[in-house]
């Protein structure tokens, strides 16, 4: 009875660490981007915007590339 709960534990790791990725990449994406648009002297914050945005559409690239049957 030992498999069931393992096979649980390593679904909550895998999600867990995909969560943690989805926030550090966002936070990444949102530091950089307040950085470049401060050096390139944007009136607009264009990139704190577009750096966020293709992080998640990459995420969920990924998250329908790691679920999909093969």
């Amino acid at each position: 009875m030992a498999k069931p709960q393992q096979s649980n534990n390593r679904l909550l790791y895998r999600y867990a660490g995909l969560g943690m990725q989805i926030l550090v990449g966002l936070a990444l994406a949102i530091f950089a981007g307040k950085k470049i648009d401060e050096k390139l002297s944007f009136k607009t914050p264009l990139l704190v915007w577009i750096l966020p945005l293709l992080v998640i559409v990459a995420m969920i690239y990924k998250v329908i590339k790691d679920t999909s049957k093969k």
